[in-house]
């Protein structure tokens, strides 16, 4: 599903739900009633959401008018004015709660993912996110990583291959495991296998892996991985580094010299960002 749709149905979803068979609060103001209102954040962060916050207006009334002050993607200040709204009292009533639960919600992605990012700044690794998403947001909660400078992994389990732990074992073993996933992966699909120590790194290199998940690998294990990968495969083959990863050690095993470091947090645990609206008739 194209980004569009995706936004359509996530915002058509979220009205629905919040408005049922109609806004009764609304009907205080006179249906004639035009309002202006403006969007100001209560604290530093990285601005995205803006396509969901826009349609939950329109979708109502699309003759509702929004100017904005920042770009997508941008960095935002506490107090900040970010855009202006204007059109029907009701609708911006009613849309208020929505387009904010969605641009508190990716803005706070988005920053996370910039916190992490430029963290690692001057090294080769680059931040990636996980499946660890909230139902029915993925594609949004994947925008706002890529917003903020990250790098997407797989979408779901039907555009790459993840061989965990388990798969290895009902498989019979790294090799088997890696041989059938060659035998039934789309083309251009990705095939990564998750390994837990040296034994089973040396093991998947030895069979072929190209890219390779070290799961809650020390910094040591880390720099070790990184080595023998580069003696074996001529730095051919992809590490990523996983597991017990915060702003605190991110830039040491970045250091490490992995390629990639996937963090489930940025999309499972995050703080919304401050974001209110005010109106003016």
């Amino acid at each position: 599903m194209d980004l569009a749709s995706e936004i359509k149905n996530n915002v058509t979803q979220s009205l629905t739900e919040d408005i049922g068979t109609g806004d009764l609060t609304a009907l205080l103001i006179a249906c004639e009633v035009n309002a202006t209102a403006n969007l100001i954040c209560r604290e530093e962060a990285v601005l995205c959401g803006t396509q969901w916050f826009e349609a939950c207006f329109q979708q109502l009334s699309p003759y509702t008018e929004i100017c904005w002050f920042v770009k997508e993607g941008g960095l935002i200040s506490t107090g900040q004015e970010l855009c202006e709204i204007r059109g029907n009292a009701r609708v911006l009533l009613t849309a208020e709660r929505p387009a904010l639960n969605f641009l508190q919600t990716l803005s706070a992605i988005a920053t996370q993912t910039r916190h992490y990012v430029n963290a690692v700044l001057g090294t080769e690794a680059v931040i990636v996110d996980t499946r660890k998403t909230l139902p029915g947001l993925r594609l949004a909660q994947k925008y706002a990583v890529k917003c903020g400078g990250g790098v997407n992994h797989r979408l779901g389990l039907y555009d790459g291959i993840l061989i965990k732990e388990n798969h290895i074992m009902a498989a019979g073993g790294i090799e088997q495991a890696l041989h059938a996933a060659k035998e039934i992966a789309p083309k251009n699909a990705i095939i990564q296998i998750e390994v837990e120590t040296r034994d089973e790194l040396l093991n998947a290199l030895n069979v072929g892996a190209k890219m390779i998940l070290l799961d809650n690998f020390s910094l040591d294990e880390l720099r070790f991985a990184v080595a023998l990968t580069a003696k074996l495969t001529n730095k051919q083959t992809i590490l990523e580094a996983s597991g017990g990863i915060t702003l605190e050690n991110v830039r040491e095993i970045a250091e490490t010299g992995v390629d990639r470091i996937s963090i489930g947090s940025i999309t499972k645990n995050i703080k919304a960002v401050d974001f209110s609206i005010n109106f003016s008739t």
